[in-house]
C-alpha cells in the first residue's frame, strides 16, 4: 500500500490503456481531418473550464505522441496542481491533422483522470488534519484501475491493493466458505504467507477473532461512529484499521475523530465525473 500523498509513480500500461482507445476513436482512420492539407501546422491551447486537480498529463501526452510525435506539448501545470477557471493547462503545437485527431481521446484521459483526483482533494480537505488517510477501493471504470488509481494519489489519497493477486481481504462470503475467520487466516497463511491479510469485521466478537488470528488490518464496516470509537481503542494499535461502508462526505469531520488510520471512499473512482477541459486552436 502506498503511503505517500504525491508518489505519483506511472503505471506500466499508459501506452497499451491509450492504444486501445485510439483504436475506439480513431480506427482505420480521422476521415473528418482530411479536410485540413496534409503539410499545415498549427497551435493550439487547453483550457480548464472549472474549478479543479489537474490528472492525466502522462496518458494526454502518450495519445499526441502515438498518432505523430511530431507535435509537441508544453504544460504550464504539474499532475496534483490546484486549477481556478480559464487556466491553460498545457500548449499544442505541430501537424494540425495529428492535434485534432487526438483532440477527443487526449481531453477523455485528461477530463476523466482529473475528475478522480479533484474529488479525492475535496475528501482529503473534508478529512481535515488528522493521521487518517482517504483510501480508494477496487470499484474502478474496466480498463483503468492504474489511471484511476494514480489520479487518486495526485488528489492526496491512498491506494488500496490494485487487484485480488496482491493483497487478502476476507469478506463475509469467504468467512462463510471457509467456515470462520480464524481457519481462512490459517489456510491463506500457508498458500501466500508473504501477503498482507485483512479482515472485514461485523461485529466485536469478529474483531477479536481477527486480532488472535494476527491479521495485519481490519476492516470496521458499517460499524456506528461509537462502534467505531471503541474497536479503535480495543485493537489499540495491533492492527491497521480500515474504515468502510458508504461513507459520505459529510462525515469524514466526524470519521477523523476515531482514530482510524484509513476511511476508504469508493466514491473517488466510482462516481465519474469529467472535469470541463476544452482544446482550442489558435490562429
Amino acid at each position: 500500500m502506498s503511503t505517500a500523498p504525491f508518489a505519483l509513480e506511472l503505471p506500466t500500461d499508459i501506452d497499451s490503456t491509450v492504444a486501445i482507445a485510439l483504436q475506439e476513436d480513431v480506427g482505420s482512420g480521422d476521415v473528418t481531418a482530411t479536410l485540413i492539407p496534409a503539410d499545415r501546422v498549427c497551435s493550439a491551447r487547453v483550457v480548464c473550464r472549472e474549478s479543479a486537480v489537474l490528472a492525466g498529463a502522462p496518458w494526454f501526452n502518450s495519445v499526441i505522441r502515438q498518432i505523430d510525435p511530431a507535435v509537441a506539448v508544453t504544460w504550464q501545470f504539474d499532475e496534483g496542481a490546484a486549477l481556478t477557471a480559464d487556466d491553460v493547462v498545457c500548449r499544442i503545437e505541430g501537424p494540425a491533422r495529428a492535434i485534432v485527431t487526438g483532440e477527443r481521446t487526449a481531453l477523455n484521459f485528461l477530463q476523466t483522470l482529473s475528475g478522480a483526483a479533484t474529488v479525492t482533494r475535496q475528501y482529503v480537505a473534508a478529512l481535515g488534519a488528522t493521521r487518517t488517510r482517504i483510501l480508494d477501493t477496487r470499484k474502478t471504470v474496466p480498463g483503468l484501475r492504474g489511471a484511476q488509481k494514480y489520479a487518486v494519489r495526485a488528489g492526496g489519497g491512498v491506494n488500496h491493493r490494485m487487484g485480488l493477486f496482491d493483497a487478502i481481504l476476507i469478506k463475509e462470503n469467504h468467512i462463510a466458505a471457509a467456515g470462520s475467520i480464524s481457519a481462512a487466516v490459517a489456510a491463506l497463511r500457508v498458500s501466500h504467507p508473504r501477503l498482507r491479510i485483512e479482515v472485514e469485521v461485523e461485529n466485536m466478537q469478529e474483531l477479536d477473532e481477527a486480532l488472535a488470528a494476527g491479521v495485519e488490518m481490519i476492516m470496521l464496516d458499517n460499524f456506528t461512529l461509537e462502534a467505531m470509537r471503541a474497536a479503535t481503542a480495543h485493537v489499540a494499535g495491533r492492527a491497521l484499521i480500515e474504515i468502510s461502508g458508504g461513507v459520505e462526505i459529510d462525515a469524514l469531520a466526524s470519521l477523523g475523530t476515531v482514530g482510524a488510520d484509513f476511511v476508504s471512499i469508493g466514491a473517488l473512482t466510482k462516481n465519474v465525473r469529467a472535469i470541463d477541459f476544452s482544446m482550442r486552436i489558435e490562429a
